[in-house]
Protein backbone atom coordinates (compact mmCIF):
# COMPACT_ATOMS: atom_id res chain seq x y z
CA UNK A 1 0.00 0.00 0.00
CA UNK A 2 3.34 1.97 0.98
CA UNK A 3 4.21 1.68 -2.98
CA UNK A 4 0.56 2.28 -4.13
CA UNK A 5 0.17 5.41 -2.61
CA UNK A 6 4.11 6.79 -3.60
CA UNK A 7 2.83 6.18 -7.07
CA UNK A 8 -0.35 7.62 -6.24
CA UNK A 9 1.48 10.54 -5.24
CA UNK A 10 3.82 10.70 -7.76
CA UNK A 11 1.15 10.66 -10.67
CA UNK A 12 -0.51 13.45 -8.92
CA UNK A 13 2.80 15.73 -8.29
CA UNK A 14 3.67 14.44 -11.67
CA UNK A 15 0.06 15.98 -12.62
CA UNK A 16 0.49 18.85 -10.85
CA UNK A 17 3.94 20.04 -12.39
CA UNK A 18 2.42 19.89 -15.31
CA UNK A 19 -0.25 21.83 -14.90
CA UNK A 20 1.91 24.26 -13.23
CA UNK A 21 4.11 24.21 -15.94
CA UNK A 22 1.34 24.86 -18.07
CA UNK A 23 0.39 27.99 -16.23
CA UNK A 24 3.84 29.36 -16.39
CA UNK A 25 3.66 28.84 -19.83
CA UNK A 26 0.23 30.48 -20.66
CA UNK A 27 1.33 33.38 -18.15
CA UNK A 28 4.28 33.99 -19.89
CA UNK A 29 2.33 34.13 -23.29
CA UNK A 30 0.19 36.28 -21.64
CA UNK A 31 2.91 38.83 -20.23
CA UNK A 32 4.51 38.67 -23.02
CA UNK A 33 0.71 39.57 -25.12
CA UNK A 34 0.58 42.30 -22.81
CA UNK A 35 4.18 43.80 -23.25
CA UNK A 36 3.52 43.86 -27.61
CA UNK A 37 0.37 45.90 -26.52
CA UNK A 38 2.11 48.14 -23.90
CA UNK A 39 4.89 48.98 -26.90
CA UNK A 40 2.54 49.85 -29.33
CA UNK A 41 0.67 52.08 -27.17
CA UNK A 42 4.15 53.39 -26.32
CA UNK A 43 4.70 53.90 -29.41
CA UNK A 44 1.16 55.38 -30.75
CA UNK A 45 1.83 58.30 -27.81
CA UNK A 46 5.16 58.67 -29.60
CA UNK A 47 3.70 59.34 -32.72
CA UNK A 48 1.06 61.62 -31.38
CA UNK A 49 3.56 63.17 -29.57
CA UNK A 50 5.38 63.92 -32.35
CA UNK A 51 2.86 65.07 -34.56
CA UNK A 52 1.60 67.42 -31.48
CA UNK A 53 5.30 68.55 -31.84
CA UNK A 54 4.81 69.28 -35.50
CA UNK A 55 1.47 71.15 -35.13
CA UNK A 56 2.89 73.12 -32.57
CA UNK A 57 5.90 74.39 -34.60
CA UNK A 58 3.74 74.58 -37.65
CA UNK A 59 1.12 76.74 -35.54
CA UNK A 60 4.52 78.91 -34.30
CA UNK A 61 5.78 79.53 -37.76
CA UNK A 62 2.16 80.08 -39.14
CA UNK A 63 1.64 82.92 -35.86
CA UNK A 64 4.85 84.73 -36.87
CA UNK A 65 3.94 84.85 -40.45
CA UNK A 66 0.84 86.29 -40.10
CA UNK A 67 2.12 88.60 -37.65
CA UNK A 68 4.98 89.57 -39.96
CA UNK A 69 2.25 89.82 -42.86
CA UNK A 70 0.07 92.06 -40.58
CA UNK A 71 3.08 94.56 -39.98
CA UNK A 72 3.84 94.31 -43.25
CA UNK A 73 -0.06 95.27 -44.05
CA UNK A 74 0.29 97.90 -41.51
CA UNK A 75 2.97 99.44 -43.42
CA UNK A 76 1.67 99.25 -46.60
CA UNK A 77 -1.32 101.11 -45.43
CA UNK A 78 1.15 103.99 -44.11
CA UNK A 79 2.92 103.66 -46.78
CA UNK A 80 -0.22 104.34 -49.41
CA UNK A 81 -2.06 106.99 -46.62
CA UNK A 82 1.07 108.99 -47.29
CA UNK A 83 0.92 108.57 -50.89
CA UNK A 84 -2.85 109.97 -51.14
CA UNK A 85 -1.92 112.80 -48.86
CA UNK A 86 1.10 113.59 -51.68
CA UNK A 87 -1.63 112.85 -54.53
CA UNK A 88 -3.96 115.34 -52.85
CA UNK A 89 -1.29 118.12 -52.60
CA UNK A 90 -0.04 117.57 -55.55
CA UNK A 91 -3.56 117.53 -57.23
CA UNK A 92 -3.74 120.61 -55.09
CA UNK A 93 -0.73 122.25 -56.82
CA UNK A 94 -1.75 121.08 -59.89
CA UNK A 95 -5.00 123.14 -59.62
CA UNK A 96 -3.26 126.30 -58.52
CA UNK A 97 -1.58 126.16 -61.51
CA UNK A 98 -4.16 125.71 -63.71
CA UNK A 99 -5.86 128.58 -62.34
CA UNK A 100 -2.59 130.66 -62.58
CA UNK A 101 -2.07 129.17 -66.12
CA UNK A 102 -5.42 130.55 -67.16
CA UNK A 103 -4.87 133.86 -65.26
CA UNK A 104 -1.55 134.22 -67.26
CA UNK A 105 -3.30 133.35 -70.66
CA UNK A 106 -6.03 135.71 -70.41
CA UNK A 107 -3.42 138.48 -68.89
CA UNK A 108 -0.94 137.81 -71.93
CA UNK A 109 -4.11 137.69 -74.19
CA UNK A 110 -5.29 141.15 -72.64
CA UNK A 111 -1.68 142.59 -73.57
CA UNK A 112 -1.56 140.93 -76.87
CA UNK A 113 -4.84 143.13 -77.76
CA UNK A 114 -2.96 146.41 -75.82
CA UNK A 115 0.01 145.77 -78.34
CA UNK A 116 -2.18 145.03 -81.16
CA UNK A 117 -3.99 148.16 -80.46
CA UNK A 118 -1.29 150.01 -79.58
CA UNK A 119 0.68 149.35 -83.18
CA UNK A 120 -2.32 150.12 -84.62
CA UNK A 121 -2.48 153.37 -83.13
CA UNK A 122 1.06 154.46 -83.38
CA UNK A 123 0.52 153.31 -87.69
CA UNK A 124 -2.11 155.81 -87.55
CA UNK A 125 -0.13 158.18 -85.99
CA UNK A 126 3.04 157.68 -87.97
CA UNK A 127 1.11 157.63 -90.94
CA UNK A 128 -0.60 160.77 -90.57
CA UNK A 129 1.86 163.31 -89.72
CA UNK A 130 3.60 162.98 -93.07
CA UNK A 131 1.69 165.38 -95.13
Amino acid sequence: MNELMKNKITVILAVLVVVFIALSFKSCNDARQIQLLHNKEALKCMELEEKMNKSSQTESRLAQQLKASEQLLEEEKAANQATKKALVQEQLVNMSLKEELVKITKLKEALEEDLKEALTSNKALTITPKK
